[in-house]
C-alpha cells in the first residue's frame, strides 16, 4: 500500500464509494462501461474474476471499507463508523524495523469506535522474511476479534535504498514463509494485497489461490487486470472523502453480501470468493 517510510513515495493504492455519482466518475475513468444496479449488493455475484461482460461496479457490493496509515493524520473513528465504513486495514509495519507511528493509535481507536480492523505489513524485499514476520508479530497485538493479518506485496521501483528484485522463486518462497508464520501466530489465514504489475509477474495465474486476495484496480473492474482470479477485497478508489478524515482516502469493497460479511467476521473466511 505504499504509504511507506521516507525512502519511498506515498503509496499508489486507493479507491471508494463516496456516493453513486462519485463511483460512476471513478469507475468510468478507464473506459470500461460499468453499469449500476440498485446498489444493495444483496445477491449480487459478480466479482470472482469470471465476468464475461462489463457490468461489475463497486456499488453492487454492500460492504465497503478503507485502508489507512500515518498519512491520514488524526482520525475521528466514531465519525468514520457513522459514515458507513464497515472495516479498516491499518498500516502496521514495514520491513524489519519500521512501524507506522500512528498504528497503535489507529488500532486502538478503531476498535473502540466499533470498526472491524486488521493490520497490514509492507514487504521490504531487502530484508529476510523471518525478520519481517517477527517484527510484525512484535508490534501487532494478538486480538481474536481482529480481521486477518495482511501481507502487502508490491514492486519497489521508486525506492532510493532498496531496488533489489528477487526472482519469482525467491519472491514466492519469502511470501510463503511470512504467510505461514502469520497464520500460525494469529490463527487466521492472511490476506494478500497485490498490485497489478506484481500480480502479473509473480502471482499470475494461480499462486496462493488458497489465500484471500485484495486487489487494486482503480480504473477497471478487477477481471481486466486479474483475469480468472477470485478476489475477496477490491481497492477501487484512491481519492475518496469521508467524514472524520482529512484529504483523500482509499476505498475498498468486500466481495459478497451482508450475510457473507458476517460469516467473514465470524472467522468463516478461509476460502476466497468463487
Amino acid at each position: 500500500m505504499r504509504q511507506a517510510i521516507v525512502h519511498r513515495l506515498p503509496r499508489a493504492l486507493r479507491f471508494t464509494f463516496a456516493g453513486v455519482a462519485a463511483l460512476l466518475l471513478a469507475a468510468c475513468a478507464g473506459g470500461s462501461s460499468l453499469q449500476m444496479d440498485d446498489g444493495t449488493g444483496e445477491g449480487a455475484r459478480p466479482g470472482a474474476g469470471n465476468e464475461h461482460f462489463n457490468t461489475l461496479h463497486p456499488s453492487q457490493f454492500p460492504i465497503h471499507g478503507i485502508d489507512v496509515s500515518r498519512w491520514q493524520g488524526a482520525i475521528d473513528w466514531r465519525a468514520v463508523r457513522t459514515s458507513g465504513v464497515k472495516f479498516a486495514f491499518i498500516k502496521a509495519t514495514e520491513g524489519g524495523d519500521h512501524i507506522d507511528p500512528r498504528f497503535r493509535e489507529n488500532w486502538d481507536n478503531a476498535k473502540a469506535a466499533g470498526v472491524p480492523r486488521g493490520a497490514y505489513h509492507f514487504v521490504w524485499w531487502c530484508r529476510p522474511g523471518h525478520e519481517q514476520v517477527e517484527w510484525y508479530k512484535r508490534n501487532v497485538p494478538y486480538d481474536r476479534d481482529a480481521l486477518p493479518p495482511v501481507l502487502d506485496v508490491e514492486h519497489q521501483h521508486t525506492s532510493r535504498t532498496c531496488r533489489k528484485k528477487l526472482t519469482r522463486e525467491e519472491t514466492l518462497a519469502k511470501m510463503r514463509l511470512v504467510l505461514r508464520e502469520m497464520e500460525s501466530h494469529y490463527g487466521k489465514k492472511p490476506v494478500i494485497y497485490v498490485t497489478v504489475d506484481f500480480y502479473a509477474e509473480m502471482m499470475h495465474p494461480n499462486e496462493f489461490s488458497n489465500y484471500p486476495v485484495w486487489v487494486r484496480s482503480t480504473k477497471y473492474e478487477p477481471s481486466v487486470h486479474y483475469p480468472g482470479r477470485a478476489w475477496t477485497f477490491w481497492q477501487y478508489q484512491s481519492d475518496g472523502r469521508i467524514p472524520g478524515m482529512k484529504g483523500n482516502i482509499d476505498r475498498n469493497a468486500f466481495y459478497g453480501t451482508r450475510d457473507q460479511w458476517r460469516d467473514w467476521l465470524a472467522g468463516r473466511h478461509q476460502r476466497p470468493a468463487s
